[in-house]
């Protein structure tokens, strides 16, 4: 993948080289590309994992599919969108299994 030096957009390989789609810059094909430009990204020094809090969910009665526990942590989620001039809007139910951590959830 290269991005033209002119304006920074995508290049497309063509039989000449690379040309850019938007500039129309050519870099021809015989012409040997540095990587001089490049940065280098300093990688963190420690990495922290931050893990959900099953606290903040509501523990309900919900069997689950996988192992059969009775209970599981439920949370809400809700999308809305627009198709053909029609807006909709779709809430979603999450379930998650307090034994063995399965995941589920139905659409209204």
């Amino acid at each position: 993948m290269k991005f033209c030096n002119e304006c920074g957009s995508y290049m497309k390989k063509t039989k000449n080289g690379f040309q850019c789609r938007k500039c129309g810059n050519l870099i021809p094909a015989n012409t040997r590309l540095s990587s001089k430009n490049v940065k280098k990204i300093e990688q963190p020094s420690s990495v922290y994992v931050v893990s959900d809090s099953e606290d903040e969910y509501v523990k309900v009665s919900q069997t689950c599919p996988k192992c059969g526990n009775k209970e599981a942590f439920r949370w809400f989620s809700r999308i809305s969108g627009e198709h053909a001039g029609i807006r909709r809007e779709r809430t979603t139910e999450h379930f998650k299994c307090t034994k063995c951590s399965h995941s589920w959830s139905k659409t209204s």
